[in-house]
């Protein structure tokens, strides 16, 4: 069995990496922490995982660590940089559900996160844990950098357009929404039922800091820059992200057909187990995937113009968070990556 860890334990993506990892049949997870909450019983806070877990939250201290196999880290930006290089010194693999490892320059790093770098000699390391682009690197990797969920769901919105040189490259809006877990299991005024209800608001319109990371990760897909337009939105549901997403095709391919753009779309995902390309015309919903590691998506070619309109959905927590980490995972440790991860969507 694989001897797992859990740095940030009582935050919603640390309560699903618990949920999703209760069912996987390789693996144990034999060390959680949380400072305000050691010494209770995980089950007591989470009522949802009992008869799954004995177990009971640890002071966040390497001590209470170092045994492990994997150790992930749920814990807030800021955090995970300050027990990855002690842990890979010890022989532990890290996969880091925060942004400490993300982005690759450092400079670009402290600007949008305001704080000083603990560790960025292993910025260049950690593996970039988008795992449909990033697999190959895998089985070796000792430090994995899991995406964000609103990165996940644009990338691989537009990765295939961009890969196969269909639009122009400058032309990306990326309009997307998220329920209100995406912000944390934390107390906050913006966040309360009354502030959320029955109303829909943009936030980080001028810069949000997923930006540099969606921009990092698509200009691997081509030579020409990258350019987008990117406008996270705060809705009033629990979970899940709706993605619309829209291009511009270039002179080579004012002409293509929305069908055959959504069979390359097919024949780029067909052998993703996570990923579901929809016939040309639908509207992929939120709840199709909410509590599944899926990410469903279609196109769309409004007017028979030359914008093309991606419509991309995951679950935050799930997808863009917590499953993808345990994907990575899998393919870290030579497991079948759906392992654990077969859960059906909850509808409604």
């Amino acid at each position: 069995m694989i001897q797992v860890g859990i740095i940030g334990g009582t935050g919603y993506t640390g309560l699903e990496l618990l949920r999703l990892l209760a069912n996987h049949p390789e693996v144990e997870v034999a060390s959680i922490t949380s400072r305000e909450q050691a010494g209770h019983p995980v089950c007591s806070l989470f009522p949802s995982l009992e008869g799954h877990y004995d177990l009971k939250f640890k002071a966040p201290e390497i001590a209470n660590l170092g045994h492990c196999d994997i150790v992930f880290s749920a814990a807030p930006n800021g955090i995970a940089m300050n027990f990855a290089p002690r842990l890979l010194d010890m022989g532990v693999r890290f996969i880091d559900l925060s942004a400490d490892f993300r982005l690759r320059d450092v400079n670009t790093w402290e600007h949008w996160y305001g704080m000083t770098h603990a560790c960025p000699e292993l910025l260049d390391q950690a593996v970039y844990g988008l795992t449909e682009i990033n697999r190959d690197q895998l089985p070796t990797a000792r430090l994995v950098a899991n995406p964000g969920c609103y990165p996940t769901v644009v990338q691989l919105g537009f990765l295939p357009l961009l890969e196969g040189k269909h639009v122009e490259p400058d032309s990306l809006i990326a309009d997307v929404k998220s329920g209100v877990s995406g912000a944390g299991r934390k107390a906050e005024l913006a966040l309360l039922f009354s502030e959320t209800s029955d109303s829909l608001r943009a936030y980080g319109v001028s810069g949000h800091r997923h930006l540099p990371e969606i921009l990092q990760g698509l200009a691997l897909a081509t030579p020409d820059k990258v350019d987008m337009v990117f406008t996270p939105h705060l809705i009033p549901m629990n979970r899940g992200i709706h993605a619309t997403l829209y291009a511009r095709l270039n002179d080579m391919n004012q002409d293509t057909s929305v069908e055959t753009l959504t069979e390359i779309y097919a024949k780029r995902y067909a052998a993703e187990p996570f990923i579901r390309v929809m016939p040309a015309g639908s509207h992929p919903d939120v709840r199709s995937v909410r509590g599944s590691n899926s990410c469903r998506m279609a196109l769309h070619r409004p007017q028979d113009g030359r914008i093309i309109t991606i419509l991309a959905v995951e679950d935050n927590l799930v997808k863009g968070a917590a499953g993808q980490a345990i994907q990575n995972m899998n393919v870290m440790i030579g497991h079948d990556e759906t392992t654990g991860l077969d859960n059906l969507a909850l509808v409604p």
